[in-house]
């Protein structure tokens, strides 16, 4: 759920793929804006609505982005989740993104950031309660 329908409806610029991942009730989205110092950090995202509009407009600037590459294939090549830690029906999972999006006239787009995620199992199925993103990585 933080990868595969996040990238896919990301690069779909289709929420309807994503929304059912989240616990909507007692959302958070903290802001760390490329800091880990939690001063420097914001609510940016207090529901999930607003992480959804945000969401939404970060991926349509990237769908009209003059990337040399296929989108898809290269948020998948630059994300791994590997560090997931799960106690009864808490867990926390890291995820990372490090790598580059080759641009058409030249250069790269830079991926580089990480965000921790706070997930609830919830009738059986996990959800994301809140996250901490834009760590620096």
């Amino acid at each position: 759920m933080l990868v595969r329908k996040d990238i896919d409806g990301f690069v779909a610029q289709d929420w309807s793929i994503f929304t059912d991942c989240f616990k909507y009730d007692g959302f958070a989205g903290l802001d760390a804006k490329g800091s880990l110092d939690p001063a420097d950090w914001a609510l940016r995202f207090p529901t999930v609505e607003a992480y959804r509009v945000a969401w939404l407009e970060d991926a349509l600037r990237s769908a009209t982005t003059a990337y040399a590459e296929d989108r898809c294939l290269a948020l998948f090549r630059a994300t791994n989740m590997l560090d997931i830690r799960v106690d009864g029906a808490t867990a926390i999972a890291r995820k990372t993104f490090d790598d580059a999006i080759a641009m058409v006239h030249g250069g790269s787009e830079t991926l580089n950031w990480q965000s921790v995620f706070f997930c609830a199992k919830t009738l059986g199925m996990w959800k994301i309660t809140g996250f901490i993103g834009f760590l620096p990585f």
